[in-house]
């Protein structure tokens, strides 16, 4: 364990400062400034002798938080990520993307501010590829068996490399032109510069992972020849279908969804041309949904130059502190303030999008909204509250439902479960000898710790299908979840 009484001498919870937001606006690398050592090991220090480390149950990868706590406590980086990769192929990504339920757990919670176990994780791999401490770890042989991992996002690439390690030969196909998913695409920089995601692949081609960009599977190869050519094909595409809102004026020019956005804008922040490019410069900007994803379109639309940026969610405001009904080590629903927030715009609360409004050329100019009431439980605008609100640009972060069906159903008659998710059994095997799904394109939209766990244990599923057993580790099963009390 770290210091013994070190939660006693320090109570005050440090997270590293942020960039000043004049500053930060003006590029797209990260928010976060570099980080003070010495902070990190006092904070390292809070995590005390907690007898039971709740902290596990609440990071889906068994994360072994207080054995690297103590480490960085003491200053060993090199003890430290050995423990880290022990149960995280990935904590450069979970570091920066994870909204930690590892600290909704924390027994220091209780009564006190967690520990800043988020920080301390992402801080341990950067000093480990700073210092090249990061080493490639390719198979002492090969089993002849082939796998091919279809989707390059966390439950995919943690899924490609455990089976690599294995000694399996692996290819990941990925439609777009890059390896990452919704990593490369999906995440702004300012969030996660994308050089984390390049590092990390040079490690797993090193290893001998063989990727394969610009292949869309269903169109470009069919499933049932990827089958046939393969040992055994996992299915880590993800749940990509977005959530609509099929009101009147719906199909304005300017009402685009929010991943159509961001997905243009890190094409763009890689260099690529991008025609036609949606932009938020000089527009008012309005974003519905308050998630994640909202989030990331608050922060590009303010690095855009909008002219004004409101975020609308339909339900209350969450509050800013647990509830009795989400007690501890539950994870809360918490009003938070993320680096997008802090930099200007508007949040709106019970708001409910009644119409798009457009003008002669076909563009929306505002939307119609109303005060949410909810009526035999459900949420729906109230009559005689109705307002414009001006908008140029409008962009849909509601979710998503589920993978795209139509390709697998067709050419290899997978069935879907009812939540719209491929339907699979308890070792995450489909209805098709052979065929594996991991990920949200099983589980549903979810977070990244999810994903990669679940890569993590499919892997390990595959492993046994090919070789009868398997020394893989398996952090979860299909029907696991979150803490419940």
């Amino acid at each position: 364990m770290a210091d013994p009484k070190g939660f006693l001498k320090v109570t005050e919870r440090e997270l590293p400062k942020r960039r000043p937001v004049p500053i930060r606006l003006m590029d797209w690398k990260e928010v976060y400034e570099e980080g003070d050592p010495t902070q990190l090991r006092r904070q390292a220090g809070r995590c005390m002798d907690c007898g039971v480390p709740f902290c596990h149950q609440g990071c889906p990868l068994g994360n072994l938080i207080p054995e690297w706590n103590d480490l960085a406590w003491r200053g060993d980086g090199r003890q430290a990520i050995e423990r880290l990769h022990a149960t995280n192929n990935f904590p450069e990504f979970t570091g920066r993307l994870c909204p930690a339920p590892c600290e909704s757990a924390c027994v220091l919670g209780i009564n006190q501010p967690a520990v800043t176990i988020k920080q301390v994780e992402v801080s341990i791999i950067d000093q480990a590829f700073a210092n090249g401490w990061v080493d490639s770890h390719p198979p002492e042989s090969l089993t002849g068996k082939t796998v091919a991992v279809v989707g390059s996002g966390p439950a995919g690439l943690a899924a490609a490399q455990q089976l690599t390690r294995a000694g399996h030969t692996v290819a990941v196909y990925e439609r777009d032109d890059r390896i990452g998913g919704l990593l490369r695409y999906g995440i702004p920089d300012f969030k996660m510069e994308k050089r984390h995601i390049d590092a990390r692949l040079k490690q797993m081609a090193d290893e001998g992972t063989r990727f394969r960009a610009g292949v869309n599977i269903g169109v470009d190869i069919s499933w049932d020849a990827l089958r046939s050519r393969y040992d055994a094909v996992v299915i880590a595409t993800g749940a990509m279908v977005p959530r609509d809102l099929p009101i009147p004026g719906r199909d304005l020019n300017g009402v685009h969804f929010a991943m159509d956005y961001l997905v243009q804008q890190n094409k763009a922040g890689a260099g690529d041309d991008v025609p036609g490019q949606i932009v938020a410069e000089d527009k008012h900007v309005v974003v519905l949904g308050g998630g994640d994803t909202g989030a990331d379109c608050i922060g590009t639309a303010h690095r855009q130059g909008a002219a004004s940026v409101t975020n609308l969610a339909i339900g209350t405001q969450p509050p800013t502190a647990r509830t009795d009904a989400q007690p501890w080590p539950m994870t809360p629903t918490l009003f938070e303030v993320s680096s997008a927030h802090e930099e200007g715009g508007e949040r709106q609360y019970l708001v409910s999008t009644v119409e798009f409004l457009g003008n002669e050329s076909g563009e929306v100019r505002a939307i119609r909204v109303a005060e949410t009431e909810f009526v035999d439980g459900r949420r729906v605008p109230k009559s005689g509250t109705e307002r414009e609100i001006p908008a140029d640009l409008v962009l849909l972060a509601l979710g998503f439902t589920g993978p795209e069906s139509h390709d697998l159903t067709a050419q290899l008659g997978l069935p879907f479960d009812g939540r719209g998710n491929v339907e699979r059994s308890s070792d995450y095997a489909t209805s098709e000898p052979g065929v594996f799904v991991a990920g949200d394109a099983g589980r549903g939209q979810s977070l990244i710790v999810w994903a990669i766990a679940e890569g993590r244990a499919a892997a390990a599923a595959v492993d046994k299908y090919l070789e009868g057993e398997s020394d893989l580790p398996a952090p979860v099963r299909p029907t696991d979840r979150a803490i419940a009390l």
